[in-house]
């Protein structure tokens, strides 16, 4: 077992993620509680102000890292409870949208040189075959530096194809923190061709997910994005500085919202966010989305290149006028140009 505290700043500097802590998300009045990393085998608890927030889990059973789950500042979870590990619960074998390679919080794409890291072979009698073959986002390489007032965790990975080996490379970043009222992760997704070129394909399922617990769906919950987009009809295809869902939980107002970085790769984004709780950040599904043949949103990364990508994770109190969430993000987008 290894436990990483809050300690300096060069912690945060040395997996280049400082910036991402220039900007609170919450009120900046608000003192920022501690923040523990706990690693135990193959995954790490995360607790702030003493009181469990996730699990980091990269367990080499699993075809992709997660998290799970995701919890308010008081303790409601907000993403969905399953599955646990390659389990489904006997209660959710018929649930016509399980989807169980939806995890809580996860990072992948439906076509990466021709292999499908958002779908998982565990779960292919839910879905049925499938175009391409499987891919796995496969265990190399843990990191937990220290932060002021932060977490800080860093997992490197092999992507491998159904008997390719290893066609690249990702790195998966996060910094967590919290106040009395709010959560908050800072994301950086950095895919890597170290094995040769790598083409991400123009399909709608990617690339950055949670799935939400089913209190904040429709017609309970509700959707809303920055363009003021209502529901998934106004929101899904198409692009959004941000996306929030906000319902009740255990008689809680609360809600969650992803906030594409400026800096981003075709930001603003296009959003794969559904109804039924897929909430999704997906910059490369344009022909998907549009329904359009002329546009490709495909893209290669060279041989020797990499592609990063950004987000910020806000797990609020209140529905999103309460939490602010638009100055939230005024103030997310203002720390990155400068």
């Amino acid at each position: 077992m290894s436990i990483a505290k809050v300690g300096s700043m060069a912690g945060l500097r040395s997996v280049g993620l400082a910036y991402l802590l220039l900007s609170a998300s919450g009120s900046s009045e608000r003192a920022a509680e501690r923040v523990t990393l706990v690693r135990q085998g193959q995954h790490v608890d995360i607790s702030i102000g003493g009181r469990p927030f996730t699990t980091y889990v990269f367990d080499s059973a699993q075809a992709k890292p997660y998290l799970q789950p995701l919890r308010t500042a008081d303790g409601v979870v907000v993403t969905r409870d399953f599955p646990a590990g390659n389990v489904v619960p006997d209660e959710h074998q018929r649930d016509r949208s399980l989807e169980p390679h939806q995890r809580p919080l996860y990072f992948a794409h439906g076509d990466i040189n021709g292999f499908n890291f958002w779908a998982e072979e565990a779960f292919a009698r839910f879905y049925g075959p499938q175009a391409l073959p499987y891919g796995r986002t496969v265990f190399r390489r843990l990191m937990m530096p220290g932060g002021a007032d932060a977490g800080i965790l860093r997992a490197e990975f092999a992507l491998e194809g159904a008997g390719a080996g290893a066609i690249g490379a990702e790195t998966q970043e996060f910094v967590f923190s919290g106040d009395a009222s709010t959560r908050t992760i800072d994301c950086a997704f950095t895919l890597t061709a170290d094995h040769g070129p790598l083409k991400i394909g123009d399909t709608k399922e990617g690339t950055f997910a949670i799935r939400v617990a089913p209190e904040l769906t429709a017609p309970a919950g509700q959707m809303i994005n920055s363009r003021g987009g209502h529901g998934e009809p106004e929101i899904w295809g198409k692009q959004a500085e941000w996306v929030d869902y906000d319902g009740t939980i255990r008689g809680k107002a609360v809600g969650i919202a992803i906030l594409d970085s400026p800096r981003n790769f075709r930001h603003p984004t296009y959003w794969h966010a559904r109804a039924y709780g897929l909430f999704s950040v997906n910059p490369f599904g344009l022909r998907a989305f549009t329904g359009n043949e002329g546009n490709d949103g495909s893209y290669t990364i060279p041989l020797e290149s990499s592609l990063t990508l950004r987000y910020r994770v806000v797990i609020h109190a209140g529905d999103v006028e309460q939490a602010r969430i638009a100055d939230a993000y005024r103030r997310y987008a203002s720390a990155l140009r400068q």
